[in-house]
């Protein structure tokens, strides 16, 4: 079978194709033809070397994909040949808050990931994906969506009437956006360009603040909210965004703290935290359980994930160099 791996050494350049025997699955496993996968950020700083420097290579990216179930193992029983399926992130993490395992099962790092004509998984880290649904928008929801799902509608589930800020338009905060609009809420959504920030108004935002021209948006966030603030901030910036977003919450909101697109290291204020007597909570994606409450909602209201591109197989890394450039609006796909 057909694969990419990170071969001899991080960096782009070390991205190459590769040939791998097709997988016999074992007890308990399914063997997945993946139709379609797509990236996160997690996958660039991973080909980079910067999210885990002592990664063992070589090594298949990418943690999204959906496929079919090409055969399954003796014992398996959750799913069977011809059921279209998805990956979950953290194959071992079922439900509940993740267990220290749960952290070395994760696809694309330090397990292979979707970047391959088929993947191996276990009965237990695949779930069923919504009929309507096509490959590619369908290998869009393990992470970007599962992570938005978990930040809006977990612990504190967002209500109708609320405001949520999403921070960019990458695919986390789009699918922000789109959760939030069907629970009833308001959404602000930031960007450096306007005409990404008139797609997200075309797709139901309320309001929308340009970085770029208006760098102190958190003031103008509260300006939108008659100086109350967000009641929900998708916070994926990370360093250099992170004290702007306490400012921009409400008093009693909350933080999900998701990315690192602005670093990861920085000084803070801490007393806005007890100030405002915010709720900052760290999302590392979520459970199978999640996974499923997502895709039933995806299913109930025939919603569909924002696709921004879809490259062939053979040209991977220009999915990688458009993530890099932050160019996207939305999820970038790979068609298997």
């Amino acid at each position: 079978m057909k694969v990419f791996e990170i071969q001899d050494g991080f960096g782009l350049d070390h991205l190459k194709s590769a040939t791998r025997d097709v997988p016999e699955p074992g007890p308990g496993q399914v063997l997945v033809r993946v139709a379609a996968c797509s990236l996160n950020y997690r996958d660039l700083l991973t080909v980079e070397g910067v999210y885990n420097p002592r990664q063992p290579l070589p090594l298949v990216p990418l943690s999204d994909g959906a496929g079919r179930v090409e055969s399954t193992g003796p014992g398996v029983s959750r799913v069977k040949e011809g059921d279209r399926v998805a990956g979950i992130f953290a194959q071992k993490w079922l439900g509940g808050d993740p267990a220290p395992e749960v952290r070395r099962s994760t696809l694309g790092g330090p397990l292979d990931g979707m970047l391959a004509e088929y993947a191996l998984l276990s009965e237990e880290g695949v779930v069923h994906v919504p009929e309507h649904l096509s490959d590619e928008e369908a290998a869009c929801l393990p992470c970007a969506g599962v992570t938005a799902w978990h930040a809006l509608m977990s612990d504190r589930p967002v209500k109708p009437g609320d405001v949520v800020l999403a921070l960019g338009t990458g695919g986390v905060s789009i699918f922000a956006l789109q959760f939030a609009n069907l629970a009833g809420a308001r959404v602000i959504i930031t960007s450096s360009s306007d005409e990404k920030l008139e797609r997200a108004r075309h797709l139901g935002a309320w309001g929308t603040v340009n970085y770029k021209t208006e760098p102190e948006w958190h003031r103008r966030v509260m300006e939108m909210t008659d100086g109350q603030g967000a009641d929900h901030v998708v916070e994926v910036g990370g360093a250099g965004t992170l004290e702007r977003s306490f400012k921009a919450a409400r008093i009693g909101g909350t933080v999900s703290a998701i990315g690192q697109l602005s670093g990861a290291r920085t000084e803070l204020t801490v007393n806005y935290i007890f100030m405002k007597s915010l709720h900052v909570q760290g999302i590392f994606v979520g459970g199978r359980d999640l996974f499923e409450a997502m895709n039933r909602a995806v299913a109930q209201h025939g919603m569909r994930p924002v696709v921004d591109r879809v490259f062939p197989f053979d040209q991977a890394a220009e999915a990688f160099k458009l993530m890099k450039e932050a160019g996207h609006f939305g999820k970038i796909v790979i068609r298997v």
